[in-house]
């Protein structure tokens, strides 16, 4: 069998939790019939790198029960379920190149196994993909007709070669649409970072201190579940607008050498590197617990841990201890790569199911397009982002209302 999976036998463990997902994913089951019957995939090779779990699953399946040949990765070394990988890579038409706790080396082969396949479609969380089709892997990108990015980090990175002109085919940010990030980005991390955070630490958050740094999206979800546990919550951000916001809000702000030894759990959120600096480090009580919440492994100055730190052990699954020099002790989870994913199951299966029919109709909507799209990002349009909508409300038995022509013609009349 074609793959690169940690171990075949525990298919059938994550066949089971396939068929959770599947159970409580009522938006994609209604894609997935609109695409089954119509096959806008047909002939059709996608490449993807995303977090390789249950839901995940559902998503590879649409697509390949949309006539598309699909080869799929990780999109971070930890992230992956065995038992998922091992489910999936059995489906016909679906392979998988994912095994949890892979090392750099092993992380960038997989990525470049799936480029071998010679995608047309790009499915990407975190950029890694579209980030070696224009580097190492440059010469695969010429049959690539476009793609989908779905996380902060990724536009972040697309954005960049957009502005530098070097973008060498059509993405769409769907990361910003607004029925990925107003859910996905604040009810998904919101409340899977904590769910990752208390099954790890078996601690209480009602009483303590958390620091949020970072307040987008995904901060504001942060800090919201850990308010609503009970919790004294301060925000720690760069933007002055979202500093008022997370002050209207409630929350203290300050900046973060003067939230570090005030903080008893740190969570950070903004796809930036070190903004957990050493001088932040320097100054944590002993006992402070961090944990990472943004795509990459970069937001807490692990290097500077590392030159404070006399003595370093596993306290507990998934939870490393720092004893420092100077007496202190820290605690990091993780390794400071995705909590919610490293640690948990990632975001709530009904969550991902919207922005997994996002994606899917994204990509059809690129196909139906692509000789008119440019090689620069795109928004998602609204009326895909609408349809999507509109199809949660139908999962819920819940009707709205929709505008007269009177009341369209006020509207965009009305001078």
């Amino acid at each position: 069998m074609e793959g690169d999976v940690a171990k075949d036998e525990l298919a059938p463990k994550g066949a089971q939790k396939i068929s959770w997902a599947e159970e409580h994913m009522p938006v994609m089951e209604i894609v997935a019939e609109q695409i089954g019957s119509t096959r806008p995939f047909e002939g059709r090779t996608f490449g993807i790198s995303i977090h390789l779990e249950a839901k995940t699953a559902r998503l590879a399946l649409a697509l390949r029960d949309g006539g598309g040949r699909v080869f799929i990765t990780s999109s971070n070394p930890l992230s992956t379920q065995d038992d998922v990988a091992a489910a999936l890579n059995q489906e016909e038409g679906v392979t998988v190149f994912a095994r949890r706790g892979v090392t750099t080396e092993e992380y960038a082969e997989q990525l470049r196994q799936v480029l071998s396949k010679g995608p047309e479609v790009i499915i990407d969380d975190g950029g890694d993909l579209v980030g070696m089709l224009h580097g190492s892997q440059q010469e695969m990108a010429q049959d690539v007709i476009g793609g989908c990015e779905e996380t902060t980090t990724g536009i972040h990175r697309l954005r960049s070669l957009e502005e530098k002109g070097e973008l060498k085919f059509p993405m769409f940010a769907v990361n910003d649409a607004r029925m990925k990030h107003l859910f996905d980005n604040r009810y998904g991390t919101g409340q899977s970072s904590w769910d990752a955070i208390t099954r790890t630490t078996n601690l209480c958050i009602a009483g303590s201190t958390v620091v949020v740094v970072g307040y987008g999206w995904c901060g504001r979800g942060i800090a919201q579940r850990a308010d609503g546990l009970g919790a004294e919550v301060i925000v720690v951000e760069v933007d002055p607008v979202r500093a008022i916001e997370a002050r209207m809000a409630g929350y203290r702000v300050m900046k973060i050498s003067e939230a570090a030894p005030r903080g008893d759990f740190f969570v950070t959120s903004t796809g930036c590197k070190n903004v957990i600096p050493a001088e932040a480090l320097q100054r944590m009580k002993d006992g402070a617990v961090m944990a990472n919440a943004g795509h990459f492994n970069v937001e807490i100055d692990l290097e500077a841990l590392e030159e404070m730190t006399e003595e370093r052990e596993e306290a507990r699954e998934n939870i490393e201890r720092f004893k420092l020099k100077d007496g202190r002790t820290l605690y990091l989870l993780g390794e400071g790569r995705l909590v919610n994913l490293v640690a948990g199951d990632g975001h709530p299966v009904e969550i991902m199911d919207i922005s997994f029919a996002l994606q899917t109709l994204t990509a059809r909507y690129l196909l139906e397009n692509k000789d008119s799209l440019k090689n620069q990002l795109h928004s998602v349009p609204p009326h895909v982002d609408e349809l999507v909508a509109r199809n949660k409300l139908d999962s819920w038995g819940i009707e709205i209302d929709r505008l007269s022509d009177d009341q369209k013609d006020y509207l965009e009349n009305w001078g």
